[in-house]
């Protein structure tokens, strides 16, 4: 949870719509067109279509043309049943990529195996095939229930398109496998049959850590059989919520061995750099690595998109683009219209609704019976609200979808025709696992990345060598952050006592955590282990996901009907008495936040303006773990504390974005601790680069908001992922400092991969504040969506000559990584 900046007003999507007209016919839809008709038309051809109007082809600033890739085939194993083999040649598939048979050959043997490859390259059936001969060579056990395998998604859409896949695979095996989800929208009579007969149990961390771990006595016939543990996209167990999967997989690992069970780990990861070392850290056992994509990929034209500048100016006047969101709505309706079957990733809740929104009401105007095939997909739905979208989708009902990144992971998506990127969507992992949603059976397909008007988005449209030339990210997790594995330890001993014997198990910093807990009661010595002391659940005492809390409840004020919900960290921020909130494509206006409670209710109402919460923060030094002299300057790294609190909101005007008045909130400050990256300059630095005393503080500011949207270049992390504080005279450094520190307790190794990479981070950081073509700083560069003080004090030349003497005295090797 990031404390001192906050997401932008709802006003930014609304920006007024392209002069562009939809010009395209009407045509049918995808699914409706015979082959021959050309139900799938080029990539290129699409995207002459989409710049055919007037001054859309300047916006695209560059265009990747990556041409298709032959497949190479390989034998299965020979321990591969014949029966799996003859269910995957019913399935159409005659021979394995080799990346597949080489994956199951090494699951066969007993290694624990990652799979890097290419987007749709075929990963479900690598680890499929071994799973399903572990689970037929069960079946004829005398005891009926032979092995088992468990599955973990990072999503339930995820898990319930993974067991629509194994049901239609298996159907040829009979009874011999039984696939069932086991997730939060199982009813409670399903989940008995789940523990008792399903072999092959499709679930997700947050299920496991709170449901079946607790409830292991009640499982121990389904993890005493355990052979094979699947872990689906394990690149998006990063961060804070990567580092809870870590110790939740540990523990995990430590209940099947008190049933005699030591399960074979499988898992699935989008291309990513070193993938064998994140599985490693991840699991705690040795993984192997393969990562050399065999299968055939059709062609890809990936066009890099700038929405132009609008005639409305921002805060401090600065000039402002058009948005993202406005400009994807835009696409998608164009694309629709033509029939193109479409994806667009949006990075936010409200981001996908709007857009959804914007398209249907342009979409009324082309064909009435057009707006109905395009439809919002995002977290918060109620599961009923999902599983409809997922089926309109799969059926071809929908031509169009505005979507977040829970339909990002794995879900087959056939039949698309073009993804849409609404923004950076972070790291090169997940813009590559996005723009290979399309064209999944091997087709041409098109990827637009549409920028926003952020630092990093607008150096990314204009270096396109760092999103094509550049290998994908390493994942970052750090399993052994004390406010992480705390919470587990006393899981752990709630689950069975933990011993001496166990503490390897969860890393070295185990063992000095044992005696806080004991001392904070909640653990007890007796004899030779720690037991939980409490009548609560010990896995109560924490939210994987890093939410900080219970989600809290959106609920309808006049009906009691439940909407959706809100992560508990952004419940400040996103749903204050007073805030405009989208749900499904309708607004509502809060009217009361009941934070013990966990409830805010809303009821529905049109404002002619959105919201924007404004915060305030402080930051101390708690500890220095690290500092590297940069000449005069300090560079460091180390702990600290940070307060904040959301103080007031401003009502913008939409369209323009016009403020139309302040109100002030009475809400209770936030503290967190955390680690963070900081670095000082002295007067005479400050003089010799001329920045004098009243600059000061723009300066700093205009180049602390640069660096954090620039951080994502470089680690694992979302810019909402980081905070950031700047002070012309820090009362801990007695100089003037800028800090980026990770918006999650005990941090989340965020800063310090910046630490570790700081020279070439805060070059780039310099580069992308000097391209910008404004004058005196704006989105593109300075200016942040998260800003808590409105941009205020921004000096944009300030800055950049800040940051070109601080970076002459930048060594000419990196602090080494530990």
């Amino acid at each position: 949870m990031a404390f001192n900046h906050l997401p932008a007003g709802v006003h930014d999507a609304l920006a007024p719509l392209s002069a562009t007209p939809v010009t395209h016919s009407v045509s049918m839809a995808n699914d409706q067109l015979p082959p021959e008709a050309g139900v799938h038309p080029a990539p290129r051809t699409v995207l002459d279509r989409l710049t055919a109007g007037a001054d859309r082809a300047a916006r695209i600033t560059h265009t990747e043309h990556l041409p298709p890739r032959p497949g190479r085939h390989a034998p299965w194993p020979e321990k591969i049943r014949p029966e799996v083999v003859d269910a995957i040649r019913l399935a159409g598939i005659e021979r394995p990529w080799a990346h597949q048979a080489l994956t199951a050959e090494r699951a066969l043997r007993g290694e624990s195996v990652v799979v890097a490859t290419g987007t749709a390259s075929g990963k479900s059936l690598a680890y499929l095939a071994p799973v399903l001969s572990a689970l037929l060579d069960g079946a004829e056990a005398p005891n009926g229930r032979g092995a088992t395998a468990l599955y973990l998604a990072p999503t339930k859409a995820l898990a319930a398109d993974q067991r629509r896949a194994v049901r239609a695979l298996a159907e040829p095996l009979g009874k011999s496998v039984r696939p069932a989800v086991y997730d939060g929208d199982t009813p409670v009579e399903e989940r008995e049959w789940v523990r008792q007969y399903a072999n092959y149990a499709l679930t997700n961390p947050d299920m496991l850590h709170r449901s079946i771990l607790p409830a292991h006595p009640k499982w121990s016939s389904f993890l005493r059989a355990l052979r094979y543990v699947v872990i689906d996209e394990c690149h998006t167990y990063r961060g804070v919520f990567g580092s809870h999967v870590a110790q939740v997989l540990r523990r995990l690992r430590r209940v099947c061995a008190r049933y005699g069970s030591h399960p074979v780990f499988l898992l699935a990861s989008a291309t990513a750099s070193d993938p064998a070392t994140a599985a490693c850290r991840l699991t705690g056992v040795p993984v192997a690595e393969i990562t050399e994509d065999s299968s055939p990929r059709g062609e890809l034209v990936f066009a890099l998109w700038e929405p132009p500048l609008t005639e409305f100016h921002g805060e401090k006047g600065a000039p402002v683009r058009r948005t993202a969101t406005a400009e994807t709505a835009d696409l998608l309706t164009d694309l629709v219209v033509q029939g193109v079957r479409t994806v667009a990733f949006v990075r936010s809740r409200r981001g996908a609704e709007l857009i959804s929104l914007i398209a249907q009401e342009r979409l009324a105007a082309v064909d009435r019976s057009l707006p109905s095939r395009v439809a919002a997909y995002r977290g918060g739905y109620l599961p009923e609200e999902r599983r409809a979208i997922e089926h309109a989708l799969h059926s071809g009902e929908l031509l169009g979808l505005s979507a977040t990144t829970a339909l990002e992971l794995g879900v087959d998506v056939a039949g698309l025709d073009a993804v849409l990127i609404s923004g950076y969507p972070g790291t090169r992992a997940s813009l590559w696992q996005q723009a290979g949603r399309a064209g999944r059976t091997g087709r041409g397909a098109l990827a637009v990345l549409v920028a926003r008007d952020d630092p990093l988005d607008t150096y990314l449209v204009h270096h396109p060598e760092a999103l094509f030339r550049q290998p994908v990210e390493s994942t970052v997790l750090d399993p052994d952050n004390p406010y992480v594995l705390a919470p587990h330890l006393c899981a752990a001993a709630a689950e069975l006592p933990l011993t001496e014997a166990d503490l390897s198990l969860f890393g070295p910093e185990a063992p000095g955590l044992l005696t806080q807990l004991e001392g904070r009661k909640l653990l007890r010595r007796r004899a030779a282990a720690w037991h939980w002391t409490r009548r609560e659940r010990a896995v109560d005492l924490t939210d994987i996901r890093g939410g900080g809390g219970r989600p809290v409840q959106v609920v309808e004020e006049g009906t009691g009907r439940l909407l959706g919900t809100v992560d508990a960290a952004a419940a400040h921020a996103a749903v204050h008495e007073g805030a405009v909130h989208l749900h499904q494509g309708r607004t509502y206006l809060v009217r009361h936040l009941d934070l013990d409670a966990s409830v805010a209710l809303v009821e529905q109402a049109d404002p002619p303006y959105s919201t924007t919460a404004r915060d305030t923060t402080a930051i101390s030094i708690l500890e220095t773990s690290a500092e590297v002299p940069w000449g005069d300057a300090r560079l460091c790294f180390g702990s600290v504390e940070v307060t904040n609190q959301v103080v007031s909101f401003l009502r913008r005007r939409l369209i323009t974005g016009e403020v139309l008045g302040e109100s002030k909130l009475d809400l209770p400050p936030r503290t967190l601790r955390t680690r963070a990256v900081w670095w000082t300059v002295t007067e005479d630095q400050l003089d010799d680069a001329r920045v004098h005393p009243e600059a000061l503080g723009g300066a700093l500011h205009a180049a602390e908001h640069a660096s954090i949207g620039m951080l994502p270049l470089f680690a694992t992390c979302d810019r909402w992922d980081i905070g950031g504080v700047s002070v012309p005279l820090h009362p801990d450094t007695l100089l003037p400092t800028v800090f980026v520190y990770d918006g999650h307790s005990g941090g989340a190794g965020f800063a310090e991969r910046a630490f570790h990479t700081a020279a070439e981070w805060l070059t780039a950081t310099r580069e992308a504040i000097a391209a910008c073509e404004c004058e005196s700083g704006c989105p593109s560069c300075v200016q942040s969506p998260k800003c808590g003080n409105g941009n205020d004090s921004l000096d944009k030349k300030a800055a950049i000559r800040l940051l070109t003497h601080l970076l002459k005295g930048a060594p000419p090797n990196p602090p080494e990584e530990t």
